[in-house]
């Protein structure tokens, strides 16, 4: 089942958290470290909002940018017929 926005941007913190906690960093220290302010972080780790800025900065200062960077990764072709279609280039053109 789809998650809300909220239960996502809830998950995301939760796990950015547990991150830092494996780190054994605190909420300051991981502010210190990625220059985002200690206020913004203890938001998004209580209300999942952040700036999509600043969350990166997080993501790297544990060494977890590559998460962000894959994002919105195409999914691996599950057949050789994909594979050969994904590597066609795509149209670009405005959709509704």
């Amino acid at each position: 089942m789809l998650e809300t926005v909220q239960e996502l941007a809830d998950g995301v913190a939760a796990r950015l958290r547990s991150v830092r906690l494996d780190v054994d960093l605190t909420q300051a220290g991981l502010a210190a470290r990625s220059g985002v302010t200690l206020a913004s972080l203890r938001r998004f780790e209580t209300t999942g909002q952040i700036a999509l800025e600043s969350l990166i900065r997080l993501a790297q200062a544990l060494g977890r940018d590559a998460d962000i960077a894959t994002l919105f990764a195409p999914p691996p072709a599950a057949n050789l017929d994909e594979l050969v279609t994904s590597s066609k280039p795509r149209r670009r053109g405005r959709r509704s």
